[in-house]
Protein backbone atom coordinates (compact mmCIF):
# COMPACT_ATOMS: atom_id res chain seq x y z
CA UNK A 1 0.00 0.00 0.00
CA UNK A 2 1.39 3.39 -0.95
CA UNK A 3 0.53 7.02 -1.56
CA UNK A 4 2.33 8.89 -4.33
CA UNK A 5 2.34 12.69 -3.90
CA UNK A 6 2.97 14.93 -6.91
CA UNK A 7 3.24 18.71 -6.62
CA UNK A 8 1.51 20.62 -9.42
CA UNK A 9 2.79 24.03 -8.28
CA UNK A 10 1.18 26.52 -5.89
CA UNK A 11 -1.13 24.49 -3.58
CA UNK A 12 -2.18 21.94 -6.18
CA UNK A 13 -1.34 18.29 -5.59
CA UNK A 14 -2.10 14.99 -7.26
CA UNK A 15 -2.26 11.93 -5.02
CA UNK A 16 -2.25 8.34 -6.16
CA UNK A 17 -3.64 6.23 -3.32
CA UNK A 18 -3.13 2.59 -4.29
CA UNK A 19 -4.12 3.40 -7.87
CA UNK A 20 -6.90 5.87 -7.03
CA UNK A 21 -6.17 9.38 -8.44
CA UNK A 22 -7.04 12.32 -6.18
CA UNK A 23 -6.57 16.03 -6.87
CA UNK A 24 -6.33 18.77 -4.25
CA UNK A 25 -6.95 22.44 -5.11
CA UNK A 26 -6.38 21.82 -8.84
CA UNK A 27 -5.20 25.26 -9.99
CA UNK A 28 -3.53 24.44 -13.31
CA UNK A 29 -4.81 26.89 -15.92
CA UNK A 30 -3.07 30.21 -15.19
CA UNK A 31 -0.62 28.60 -12.78
CA UNK A 32 2.87 29.51 -14.03
CA UNK A 33 4.41 26.58 -12.16
CA UNK A 34 2.00 23.93 -13.47
CA UNK A 35 4.04 21.08 -14.98
CA UNK A 36 1.20 19.40 -16.86
CA UNK A 37 -1.80 20.59 -18.88
CA UNK A 38 -5.25 20.04 -17.42
CA UNK A 39 -5.99 17.46 -20.11
CA UNK A 40 -3.31 15.16 -18.66
CA UNK A 41 -4.88 15.01 -15.19
CA UNK A 42 -7.15 12.25 -13.93
CA UNK A 43 -9.27 12.11 -10.79
CA UNK A 44 -11.78 10.03 -8.89
CA UNK A 45 -12.15 12.73 -6.24
CA UNK A 46 -11.26 16.43 -6.21
CA UNK A 47 -10.80 18.22 -2.88
CA UNK A 48 -11.30 22.00 -2.77
CA UNK A 49 -10.19 23.79 0.40
CA UNK A 50 -11.80 27.19 -0.21
CA UNK A 51 -13.36 29.34 -2.88
CA UNK A 52 -10.50 31.46 -4.21
CA UNK A 53 -9.77 31.00 -7.89
CA UNK A 54 -6.23 29.77 -7.30
CA UNK A 55 -7.69 26.82 -5.36
CA UNK A 56 -10.99 26.06 -7.08
CA UNK A 57 -8.89 26.30 -10.23
CA UNK A 58 -9.97 23.78 -12.86
CA UNK A 59 -12.22 21.75 -10.56
CA UNK A 60 -15.35 22.28 -12.68
CA UNK A 61 -13.70 21.29 -15.96
CA UNK A 62 -11.95 18.31 -14.38
CA UNK A 63 -15.02 17.02 -12.57
CA UNK A 64 -17.21 17.34 -15.64
CA UNK A 65 -14.61 15.65 -17.88
CA UNK A 66 -13.56 12.83 -15.59
CA UNK A 67 -16.77 12.28 -13.63
CA UNK A 68 -14.87 12.85 -10.39
CA UNK A 69 -16.79 13.65 -7.24
CA UNK A 70 -15.80 16.82 -5.40
CA UNK A 71 -15.31 17.22 -1.65
CA UNK A 72 -15.50 20.67 -0.08
CA UNK A 73 -17.72 22.71 2.22
CA UNK A 74 -21.46 23.12 1.71
CA UNK A 75 -21.32 26.49 -0.07
CA UNK A 76 -18.62 25.49 -2.54
CA UNK A 77 -20.41 22.21 -3.22
CA UNK A 78 -23.64 24.06 -4.07
CA UNK A 79 -21.69 26.36 -6.41
CA UNK A 80 -20.06 23.37 -8.12
CA UNK A 81 -23.41 21.66 -8.62
CA UNK A 82 -24.70 24.83 -10.26
CA UNK A 83 -21.73 24.56 -12.64
CA UNK A 84 -22.81 21.07 -13.69
CA UNK A 85 -20.77 18.93 -11.29
CA UNK A 86 -23.02 15.93 -10.71
CA UNK A 87 -21.52 14.64 -7.45
CA UNK A 88 -20.45 17.34 -5.02
CA UNK A 89 -20.10 16.34 -1.38
CA UNK A 90 -20.63 19.28 0.98
CA UNK A 91 -19.17 18.64 4.42
CA UNK A 92 -18.46 21.20 7.13
CA UNK A 93 -15.67 21.90 9.61
CA UNK A 94 -15.05 18.93 11.89
CA UNK A 95 -17.11 16.55 9.78
CA UNK A 96 -15.63 13.44 8.20
CA UNK A 97 -16.77 10.80 5.76
CA UNK A 98 -15.52 7.64 4.03
CA UNK A 99 -15.12 7.84 0.27
CA UNK A 100 -14.60 5.17 -2.34
CA UNK A 101 -13.81 2.48 0.21
CA UNK A 102 -10.19 3.61 0.45
CA UNK A 103 -10.02 6.98 2.23
CA UNK A 104 -11.63 9.06 4.93
CA UNK A 105 -11.68 12.86 4.65
CA UNK A 106 -12.15 15.20 7.61
CA UNK A 107 -12.55 18.96 7.19
CA UNK A 108 -10.54 21.13 9.56
CA UNK A 109 -10.72 24.84 10.18
CA UNK A 110 -8.39 27.27 8.43
CA UNK A 111 -7.90 30.97 9.15
CA UNK A 112 -8.24 32.76 5.83
CA UNK A 113 -11.01 34.22 3.64
CA UNK A 114 -13.14 32.57 0.99
CA UNK A 115 -15.11 33.92 -1.94
CA UNK A 116 -15.79 32.13 -5.21
CA UNK A 117 -14.53 33.30 -8.60
CA UNK A 118 -17.86 35.03 -9.36
CA UNK A 119 -17.76 36.87 -6.02
CA UNK A 120 -20.34 34.71 -4.27
CA UNK A 121 -19.87 33.54 -0.69
CA UNK A 122 -17.54 30.56 -0.39
CA UNK A 123 -18.28 29.59 3.20
CA UNK A 124 -15.57 29.01 5.77
CA UNK A 125 -12.13 28.04 4.44
CA UNK A 126 -10.94 24.57 5.36
CA UNK A 127 -8.07 22.17 5.50
CA UNK A 128 -8.29 18.37 5.20
CA UNK A 129 -7.10 15.35 7.12
CA UNK A 130 -6.98 12.50 4.62
CA UNK A 131 -6.68 9.02 6.12
CA UNK A 132 -5.78 6.34 3.60
CA UNK A 133 -3.36 3.44 3.07
CA UNK A 134 -2.47 3.52 6.74
CA UNK A 135 -1.34 7.16 6.56
CA UNK A 136 -2.77 10.44 7.84
CA UNK A 137 -2.16 13.49 5.62
CA UNK A 138 -2.95 17.02 6.79
CA UNK A 139 -3.46 19.54 4.00
CA UNK A 140 -3.69 22.87 5.83
CA UNK A 141 -5.06 24.92 2.93
CA UNK A 142 -4.49 28.67 2.96
CA UNK A 143 -4.20 29.54 6.61
CA UNK A 144 -2.55 31.58 9.31
CA UNK A 145 -0.89 29.83 12.22
CA UNK A 146 -3.32 28.76 14.95
CA UNK A 147 -2.57 26.92 18.16
CA UNK A 148 -5.29 24.30 17.66
CA UNK A 149 -3.06 22.77 15.02
CA UNK A 150 -1.75 20.86 18.03
CA UNK A 151 -5.13 19.08 18.24
CA UNK A 152 -4.82 18.10 14.59
CA UNK A 153 -1.36 16.78 15.44
CA UNK A 154 -2.91 14.57 18.10
CA UNK A 155 -4.45 12.55 15.26
CA UNK A 156 -0.98 11.24 14.39
CA UNK A 157 -0.13 13.11 11.20
CA UNK A 158 2.34 11.43 8.88
CA UNK A 159 2.57 14.21 6.28
CA UNK A 160 1.68 17.90 6.62
CA UNK A 161 1.25 20.22 3.63
CA UNK A 162 1.82 23.79 4.82
CA UNK A 163 1.87 27.20 3.09
CA UNK A 164 5.13 29.11 3.49
CA UNK A 165 4.77 32.06 1.11
CA UNK A 166 3.67 34.72 3.65
CA UNK A 167 1.59 37.76 2.56
CA UNK A 168 -1.68 35.79 2.06
CA UNK A 169 -0.88 32.93 4.47
CA UNK A 170 1.61 32.09 7.16
CA UNK A 171 5.25 32.41 6.16
CA UNK A 172 8.39 30.46 6.93
CA UNK A 173 8.68 31.37 10.62
CA UNK A 174 5.06 30.57 11.42
CA UNK A 175 5.22 27.36 9.39
CA UNK A 176 8.02 26.16 11.68
CA UNK A 177 5.83 26.85 14.70
CA UNK A 178 3.00 24.99 12.96
CA UNK A 179 5.24 21.97 12.41
CA UNK A 180 6.04 21.86 16.10
CA UNK A 181 2.31 21.99 16.88
CA UNK A 182 1.42 19.27 14.34
CA UNK A 183 4.44 16.99 14.87
CA UNK A 184 4.33 15.24 11.46
CA UNK A 185 6.92 12.78 10.21
CA UNK A 186 7.21 14.63 6.90
CA UNK A 187 6.28 18.14 5.76
CA UNK A 188 5.84 19.59 2.28
CA UNK A 189 5.82 23.34 1.52
CA UNK A 190 3.17 24.91 -0.71
CA UNK A 191 1.69 28.26 -1.74
CA UNK A 192 5.05 29.85 -2.54
CA UNK A 193 6.99 31.21 -5.56
CA UNK A 194 3.91 31.36 -7.80
CA UNK A 195 3.93 35.17 -7.86
CA UNK A 196 6.44 37.71 -6.48
CA UNK A 197 4.38 38.49 -3.34
CA UNK A 198 4.82 34.92 -2.09
CA UNK A 199 8.46 34.31 -2.99
CA UNK A 200 10.23 32.14 -0.42
CA UNK A 201 13.69 30.60 -0.02
CA UNK A 202 12.63 26.97 0.13
CA UNK A 203 16.18 25.70 0.66
CA UNK A 204 16.49 27.84 3.76
CA UNK A 205 13.06 26.63 4.88
CA UNK A 206 14.13 23.01 4.48
CA UNK A 207 17.30 23.58 6.47
CA UNK A 208 15.35 25.20 9.28
CA UNK A 209 12.79 22.40 9.32
CA UNK A 210 15.63 19.90 9.72
CA UNK A 211 17.36 21.85 12.49
CA UNK A 212 14.38 23.30 14.39
CA UNK A 213 11.69 20.59 14.19
CA UNK A 214 11.40 16.83 14.34
CA UNK A 215 9.98 16.57 10.81
CA UNK A 216 11.71 15.63 7.58
CA UNK A 217 11.22 18.25 4.83
CA UNK A 218 10.19 17.07 1.37
CA UNK A 219 10.83 19.77 -1.23
CA UNK A 220 9.52 18.91 -4.68
CA UNK A 221 9.99 20.65 -7.99
CA UNK A 222 6.73 21.13 -9.91
CA UNK A 223 5.92 17.72 -11.37
CA UNK A 224 8.13 15.99 -8.82
CA UNK A 225 6.80 13.13 -6.69
CA UNK A 226 7.38 11.40 -3.38
CA UNK A 227 6.00 8.01 -2.42
CA UNK A 228 4.94 7.02 1.09
CA UNK A 229 4.92 3.34 1.91
CA UNK A 230 3.10 1.75 4.83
Amino acid sequence: MAIRITWLGHSAFALDIDGHPILIDPFVTGNPLAPFPVADLKAEFILVSHGHGDHVGDAVELANRTGAATISNVEISAWLRNKGVETAHGQNSGGSCDYGGFMRVKLTQAFHSSSLPDGSYGGMPNGFVISAAGQHLYFAGDTALFSDMSLIGDEGIDVAFLPIGDYFTMGVADSLRAINFIRPRFVLPMHYNTIPQIAADVSMWGNRVSSETGAQPIVLDPGGSYTLHT
